[in-house]
């Protein structure tokens, strides 16, 4: 899917600067530069100094969605963590600054498939789940998939006609794995698109904006990057080993193959909650979400 690219907007103009004001005590900068991203307003802000910063204005509609308060305590950890970069600045509201990470290479899923950058996804992942922190955050899959169910409804936005068949097929696959014992809710990025982990120019990998983290079973993000790298099995392979630092047993791989089916049905919501303001762009999104998810679905009964 293309990404979406918008330019800087007018009216962001004077928030960048009484942000940079509240922060710094002066609202001037040198460059200003529209950054990627599907919902919120995200500039690399280049002061007078040479100093840059990312700046964060929050997107229309996404008070709906996300809890400014919860994001700033999962970004806060993964900033003591050393995952994310320095926070200057976090608001109420979800206005945000941060220290801009140093030249940011080019970041696709090829570069995410290299065996160096794989590795340290993983041991990302381990720093994160195994730090022993609770954030009190909840994220509850399928609580929230009802939620964006309801938005969707009231938003007249259409869902798939197999929607509830497939409703039902992922809680009898939910329930099966389930049945062979509970995993531990951990802190969780639980957004893990290749958009968010940035390669910096020593090599670095960091995992950028926590919009969506909270207390949640480690698998899910395992397989998030999975689904959003497009790794192949060699890869997933190669992710497992790495995070388990030995040979993933078959019920390892079977919670990792049914995370992968939980992400793409929650971010399947999503994306139509966000029809209304993004329009075709995040249809084609959803739709090729829903799609995979019913491949996966495929590939979690053979491996049964």
């Amino acid at each position: 899917m293309a990404e979406l690219v918008r330019a800087i907007e007018a009216e962001d103009l004077p928030k960048v600067k009484a942000l940079l004001e509240t922060v710094f005590q002066s609202g001037e900068y040198s460059d200003i530069q529209r950054l990627g991203g599907m919902t919120n307003h995200s500039y690399k802000v280049t002061r007078a100094d040479g100093e840059k910063y990312l700046v964060r204005l929050p997107g229309e509609g996404t008070e709906e969605l996300i809890n400014r308060q919860d994001e700033k305590k999962s970004t806060e950890l993964a900033c003591r963590l050393g995952i994310d970069s320095e926070l200057l600045y976090f608001g109420d509201d979800g206005k945000k600054v941060m220290k801009f990470i140093p030249d940011p290479q080019p970041m696709d899923e090829s570069v995410m498939k290299r065996e160096e950058n794989l590795r340290q996804a993983a041991q990302i992942f381990r720093r994160l789940h195994t730090c022993g922190e609770d954030t009190g955050v909840r994220f509850e899959v399928f609580e929230m998939a009802e939620a964006y169910k309801k938005i969707i409804r009231d938003n007249h936005v259409a869902l798939y006609s197999d929607y509830e068949d497939v409703t039902k097929t992922i809680m009898d696959i939910k329930a099966a794995v389930d049945a062979e014992g509970d995993a531990p809710k951990v802190p969780c990025h639980n957004d893990c698109l290749v958009a968010n982990w940035v390669l910096d120019c020593n090599g670095k990998m960091w995992l950028i904006d926590w919009e969506y983290s909270g207390m949640n079973e480690a698998m899910w993000d395992l397989s998030c990057l999975s689904i959003e790298a497009a790794f192949t099995e060699e890869n997933d392979n190669a992710l497992l080993t790495a995070y388990y630092e030995r040979q993933a047993t078959i019920g390892e791989k079977k919670r990792f193959i049914a995370a992968k089916l939980y992400v793409d049905y929650l971010w399947t919501l999503w994306g139509l909650t966000r029809v209304p303001y993004d329009g075709d762009f995040m249809q084609q999104y959803a739709d090729e979400r829903y799609a995979r998810l019913k491949k996966n679905i495929d590939a979690y009964k053979k491996l049964s």
